[in-house]
């Protein structure tokens, strides 16, 4: 989860314009994640929502076998994406928490299947200034074969 000093969401030249890694930790974390799970179908990995208590912000989506995770970070343990966000979430929010919720991979890139989870509502990769599934399947290619990292 990252937290930009200026609302770029509702701007979306601004938001399209930003860095890959911000435009994927604010905003776009759905469509990163529907891109691995794409690319990596046979690696048991499934996305996974921190979904923020009610009342607080700070909503993200990642992948995870349960054991790695996958985010704008890159691969590491879901054990530390977890520490991380939830130190940082309360470091802006003080009593900040959140719950792991489970997503199937289709609720990522449908704007109308995500508004049926309750807090849940996602743009789809043509809701931003241009179709982000390419970008995140771009921004994938930097990180080389996830395969071999696994732990």
């Amino acid at each position: 989860m990252f937290f930009p000093k200026i609302n770029v969401k509702n701007d979306p030249a601004k938001h399209w314009h930003r860095p890959d890694r911000h435009f994927f930790a604010n905003g776009a974390c759905q469509v990163l994640a529907f891109a691995f799970l794409e690319r990596y179908p046979d690696l048991g990995f499934h996305a996974r929502w921190i979904k923020p208590t009610a009342g607080f912000t700070g909503n993200h989506i990642y992948v995870t076998d349960g054991i790695n995770a996958f985010d704008y970070h890159g691969l590491t343990t879901e054990q530390r994406l977890l520490a991380f966000g939830f130190k940082r979430g309360r470091r802006f929010f003080p009593g900040w928490d959140a719950s792991l919720v489970d997503l199937p991979a289709d609720i990522l890139v449908s704007e109308q299947r995500s508004r049926q989870i309750e807090g849940l509502w996602l743009r789809e990769p043509k809701q931003f200034l241009h179709d982000a599934l390419p970008r995140a399947r771009n921004f994938l290619d930097r990180f080389g074969d996830i395969k071999r990292r696994l732990k």
